[in-house]
């Protein structure tokens, strides 16, 4: 049997041979992490997947991210590192709901989260992220905004946008808004000296508790550059693992054990190794959209990137 180490030495040379930019969510295992030439949260690999030279990208992290890949960089192929890796968020609703969602509100503008398929992103005006849905419906013309699917990062946006008339559709994270209140209070009772840092996809009760709200990213910077000792952190239980590792001097727990996507679970490191293996071989299937939902959605992608400065 083939150690760690092996595998990341085999990636290494397979991806430098084909040329390939392997981009990997913040919620992937370390071992994948670490073979990544580039990692972060969704909008972080969104700005560079536009940025790399290589003329193949390999996406670990679920079928929206490798479609956003494939959508900013049209002249390149795409793989996914696992096709099993759906998001359920990202899945539940279909273009022709939102579009009749949006026939209720006629002036408004259809935000949204970029966890969505490229199909509902092709009947939005604009994409966010968690880390930039507040800052670009702040600069967006539009009062009314139909804010889909996350209804907990939509409520979150509209306290803090009260200029804005945030209109929601009752969707989101199955995993972050699933954590009941009971149960960061016994965390909070646990750990009576950590702060509390948490994803703006929980329930707005747990946000407003919080000491810090923001994206994965944000949270992971913060308890960095924070001189407290402890935390409680209200995102994917795996953060607290990374966060564990970059900082030995500081105790990380997770808001609640259960908080766990099983779809960030499925792609590991000999998965990443075949589609490389297989890119080298030309067997390897690449990500492909319809031209009609490919224009649309890379408008929405391109807006996104203009007023978040990507």
């Amino acid at each position: 049997m083939r150690t760690i180490q092996e595998l990341q030495a085999s990636i290494a040379r397979l991806k430098q041979e084909s040329d390939v930019c392997i981009l990997a969510h913040s919620y992937q295992s370390p071992d994948i992490l670490e073979a990544a030439d580039v990692t972060g949260d969704s909008y972080q690999l969104s700005v560079s997947a536009r940025q790399s030279n290589c003329k193949r990208l390999l996406v670990c992290g679920v079928r929206f991210m490798a479609e956003t890949a494939k959508l900013l960089n049209p002249d390149k192929d795409v793989f996914e590192a696992n096709p099993e890796a759906g998001c359920p968020m990202a899945e539940q609703f279909t273009p022709e709901q939102i579009l009749a969602e949006k026939a209720k509100y006629p002036d408004c503008a259809v935000v949204a989260y970029v966890n969505t398929t490229a199909a509902i992103k092709a009947v939005s005006d604009v994409c966010v992220t968690s880390s930039s849905a507040l800052q670009i419906v702040k600069a967006m013309p539009q009062t009314d905004i139909l804010f889909i699917p996350d209804c907990n990062l939509g409520a979150y946006v509209q306290a803090h946008c009260p200029e804005k008339r945030i209109h929601l559709v009752q969707g989101g994270c199955p995993y972050h808004g699933a954590i009941t209140l009971e149960e960061v209070l016994a965390a909070k009772q646990a750990h009576p000296n950590a702060l509390l840092l948490v994803h703006p996809e929980c329930n707005p009760k747990i946000s407003a508790m919080a000491d810090f709200v923001g994206a994965t990213s944000n949270i992971m910077r913060y308890a960095k550059e924070s001189d407290a000792e402890e935390f409680l952190i209200g995102t994917e239980i795996s953060i607290v693992m990374h966060l564990s590792m970059a900082c030995p001097d500081k105790r990380f727990y997770p808001m609640a054990s259960r908080l766990i996507c099983p779809d960030m679970r499925v792609t590991t490191l000999a998965d990443v190794e075949r589609v490389l293996r297989e890119i080298a071989d030309g067997s390897a299937a690449a990500v492909t959209l319809p031209v009609a939902v490919s224009q649309g959605a890379r408008h929405s992608l391109e807006q996104m990137l203009c007023y978040g400065n990507g």
